[in-house]
């Protein structure tokens, strides 16, 4: 399981594990808010615990031992009744509940079951644990738009660069061939940044990557928009000298499209 994101609660610090597709969310962490008082234990022993993971591994898990978590349940109400999640989740074929070996172990829940264990720490807990995992998940999504936008970048890139093997390059002798890639690179990156990519890492020594690496999403986006259209113009013979200059507006406008549309939405609220 990789640590997918850390949730700070209350001033407590959660680990989020990544397992199939699922989040499953640390109950040792989550049982700092209680001081050492309680253990997990003592909240799997609940009739009702019991009853909700049933009822969710009935939905989810078609592999569920339903015979040994009836036995499990029965037993529950007694007060020498006591069990692991180890246990259970061997007993039971359960994926629910998660015991985690190892330096970042602990004893995980899925998201859903999580969420339940919340509320048996606070009503107020609950409701923080609920908004900063909703907070963790809108930042992965904006890191995949990014990447998202990124590589197709790198995609309409290659579009381009095919156009400049056809119709540029055969004028070019071997020696030149480098050349001509690196300008057609940095007429984008001047059009759209400003500045070529050497000037950029000369200013950036302390970063890694390159200028394309740090853009914004709408900087992306508008870029590959550029690639496309000039691919299309050096398919249709325009002097480098021109295509900068069209590129140039095509940039400023469109990024004055995006700042206006996104500050529309800001204002409506969306």
């Amino acid at each position: 399981m990789r640590t997918n994101g850390k949730l700070t609660i209350q001033g407590v610090e959660v680990g989020v594990k990544r397992l199939n597709g699922e989040d499953y969310i640390s109950l040792t962490d989550m049982l700092s808010a209680k001081n050492g008082e309680y253990f997990v234990h003592d909240w799997l022993k609940n009739r009702n615990t019991l009853e909700y993971i049933g009822i969710w591994e009935r939905i989810h898990n078609p592999s569920f031992n339903y015979v040994e978590f009836d036995i499990i349940k029965s037993q529950s109400g007694l007060n020498r009744f006591r069990i692991s999640v180890k246990e259970f989740a061997e007993r039971t074929n359960s994926v629910s509940l998660l015991a985690v070996v190892g330096r970042y172990g602990g004893t995980f829940a899925h998201k859903d079951i999580a969420m339940e264990f919340g509320m048996w720490i606070s009503p107020e807990f609950k409701i923080y644990l609920v908004k900063e995992f909703q907070r963790l998940k809108e930042h992965e999504s904006k890191q995949l738009q990014w990447s998202a936008r990124r590589e197709l970048a790198k995609i309409n890139y290659r579009i381009q660069t095919d156009a400049i093997k056809t119709h540029i390059v055969p004028k070019l002798g071997t020696g030149e061939l480098n050349f001509a890639y690196s300008d057609e690179a940095d007429i984008l990156n001047m059009a759209l940044f400003g500045q070529t990519a050497i000037k950029w890492r000369a200013e950036n020594k302390d970063k890694d990557g390159n200028i394309r690496d740090y853009a914004t999403i709408e900087q992306l986006l508008v870029l590959a928009n550029m690639e496309s259209h000039n691919a299309e113009m050096i398919k249709d013979g325009i002097p480098m000298a021109e295509r900068i200059k069209k590129l140039n507006e095509m940039a400023r406008q469109q990024m004055t499209v995006l700042m206006q549309s996104q500050s529309l939405l800001l204002k409506e609220g969306v």
